[in-house]
């Protein structure tokens, strides 16, 4: 496996990540932060922009992990990488968040 597919993995499963809680709070009904608010990603953008967001991200991470190279579910290095993506976005989107939504 050529090592371009793990960076996309990577990056597949970082839009994933990123993906929930933009779709989350738009289905319910909540403004939450995005990088069409005013300023960008630190104000309130609304419920709408956030689902259309969060399916914009999750059709990128699904084009980033299945649809390109060979990804299975059986083959640790393939989770690993779409893993280690989410999970660094998972915690950089913790913090984030967490200071912005805190009034830090």
């Amino acid at each position: 496996m050529h090592w371009y597919f793990y960076l996309s993995y990577f990056f597949g499963g970082a839009f994933l990540a990123n993906a929930v809680p933009h779709f989350v709070s738009g289905t319910c009904g909540r403004p939450f932060p995005s990088p069409f608010a005013s300023p960008p990603g630190r104000g309130l953008s609304s419920p709408m922009v956030n689902v259309l967001w969060g399916s914009f991200n999750m059709a990128v991470g699904y084009i980033l992990v299945a649809r390109l190279g060979e990804f299975c579910l059986r083959r640790t290095s393939d989770v690993l990488a779409a893993g280690a993506g989410g999970l660094l976005m998972a915690v950089m989107l913790a913090w984030t968040f967490g200071q912005r939504l805190s009034g830090r």
